[in-house]
């Protein structure tokens, strides 16, 4: 067995060209404000109290109609969706561009033996808070009679 040096360019192997595609990417027309959105969530946190689960999503900028809170077997969903529209108002003025933004966030997170009749929500300062109830523990241990 003999050991031969390198003789390929290494500006032209494979592994190199993966990676000048990809910084070219990020700067050139590839990495767009869509594709950013994509990418978009919020930030979540899980607090786990002595009788409940509090659910706290940072939301600033959205109203109570623009986010919908669900549950379905276990399963939390939280998602949030801002269209902004044209105004029609501003016809007179003579706009060259104009841009909108539209986006839509979902996280979901699953609990189990919770109470899911006593769940609630509430928004505020751009903080949505969800109290999550936990199921009262249910005795475990049976006293069997002998007989």
């Amino acid at each position: 067995m003999s050991i031969r040096p390198y003789e390929g360019n290494l500006l032209r192997d494979r592994r190199f060209d993966d990676f000048y595609d990809m910084i070219d990417s990020f700067f050139n027309d590839d990495f767009t404000p869509q594709r950013a959105m994509r990418s978009a969530s919020f930030k979540v946190d899980v607090i786990d109290e002595d009788n409940a689960y509090k659910v706290e999503a940072e939301l600033p900028g959205y109203s109570k109609d623009e986010i919908d809170v669900d549950f379905e077997e276990g399963r939390l969903t939280i998602s949030a969706e801002k269209n902004e529209e044209v105004n029609e108002d501003d016809k007179e003025k003579n706009y060259i561009h104009r841009e909108r933004k539209s986006s839509k966030m979902i996280r979901r997170m699953f609990f189990k033996d919770i109470d899911e009749d006593n769940m609630s929500a509430k928004l505020d300062g751009g903080i949505l808070e969800i109290t999550i109830p936990k199921k009262a523990d249910e005795k475990k241990n049976k006293k069997i009679e002998i007989k």
